[in-house]
Formats: structure tokens, sequence, C-alpha cells
């Protein structure tokens, strides 16, 4: 997601949620999910043929939620705003369960029935940060940990402009049981900053690890 504009144009991020590490969201219990008490996961045995025609048999998790003319379960979105003292990254804050750690995140988001990957990334931006944006590219299909769970996402890179009013003063569109904070981190430091903020006692979401060992490959092949 790309931004031009003057200095000027960029507010500081008005977030009401402030999400330590210490924060005090936490998991007071973990038990077995019975399969009829599932609503977003579902385990799977898979039941194949290897390459030497051997039976075997992989148990692996699916979401629930994939749209059904739909290949994609959701998407992530690469939002950089091009400032005039270099360019920044959007990202997240936001407390995971599975993890129990407040997570650094790029927004992110499920598809709904009858959305594309663009329009659910349009939709999504908006909800979580506020922003209101248009689309320029996508990723192909990216499969998040594919020896444990068939769930995938595209990567959507968007476009803000921010002189409009709406990208001036941001009005989120939470749900009543998210609490996301929204920062920015210089694209050139972003690499130090998944280092200091693990350091902090947050979990830095792969996506964005992926993102800044990228620009440090880069810097070092001069690419």
């Amino acid at each position: 997601m790309i931004a031009r504009s003057d200095e000027s144009y960029f507010p500081p991020v008005q977030s009401k949620m402030v999400l330590a590490p210490e924060s005090e969201a936490k998991v007071i219990a973990t038990e077995p999910l019975p399969d009829s008490e599932a609503v977003w996961t579902k385990l799977v045995k898979k039941i194949y043929l290897d390459p030497k025609g051997i039976t075997r048999t992989w148990e692996s998790a699916e979401r629930r939620t994939r749209p059904k003319a739909s290949g994609i379960d959701g998407v992530g979105i690469v939002a950089i705003l091009e400032k005039p003292t270099g360019p920044e990254v959007v990202l997240q804050k936001q407390y995971r369960p599975p993890l129990d750690k407040i997570v650094i995140e790029l927004p992110a988001g499920l598809i709904d029935e009858g959305e594309t990957a663009e329009e659910a990334a349009v939709r999504e931006l908006k909800e979580e940060t506020g922003y209101v944006c248009e689309v320029i590219d996508s990723s192909p299909v990216m499969f998040n940990d594919p020896a444990f769970t068939n769930t995938n996402l595209k990567m959507v890179h968007v476009s803000v402009d921010m002189s409009l009013p709406q990208n001036q003063n941001l009005e989120p569109e939470l749900e009543e049981n998210e609490f996301i904070e929204v920062f920015h981190v210089k694209l050139v430091d972003l690499w130090e900053e998944c280092i200091r903020l693990e350091k902090e006692g947050y979990a830095i979401d792969a996506r964005i690890a992926n993102l800044a060992e990228g620009i440090e490959i880069a810097k070092k092949f001069r690419l």
C-alpha cells in the first residue's frame, strides 16, 4: 500500500487501545475441543498414497469459514505509507489466545462469501485501521504452514490517499471481540524493531518477519 503526501497529511495514529506484553488478556484454561463445538476449525485425517504407492495417513487442520466459491481463506494487507521521512509500514498489536501473547501483525482478515481477496482487503483495512484505500496488486496464493494446515491467503497491496478527510481522522470499525492497536514502523528499521519488540515480550507474525528479512537480504545483496 503506497501513500504519497506532504508530511502535514500524517497525523498521529489515534488508537484508544494500548496493548502491552503485560496486558490483562490471558488464557485461563485449555481443554480438548469437541468437533460439535468447533465453529472456526476442524481436524481431519488425510489418507494418501506416497510417491512409492504406499498408503499413509496425515493429520491436519482446516478452517470451516472458507467461502464455498473461493479457494482462499483470507488476506494479509501490505500497508506502506510513503512519507518525506521514509516509507513506513502499518502494523497492529493484537492478543492471540493460541500463543497467549500480544502479536505484532499486518492488517488481515477472512474473506466473506461472494468477496474477492481484493474486496476483502479494502473492507478489512477500513474495519481494522480506519484507512480508506484502493488496490494496487495481489500476491499468488500463499500457504501458512502446509505440513499442518491447508489454510492460505493472498497478500494484497493497496494505495491510500492520505489527503482524504477519511484518512485524517481514522475511525476503525472493530467488532466487540476485537482489540487492536495500530502503529507505524519505518521500513528501514523493521528488522531491528522486530528484534526489539520480541525482547519486550511480543510475538512476531511470520509475514512481518518475512518482510523484514527480505528487506535485510535486499540491503545485503544490493538488490
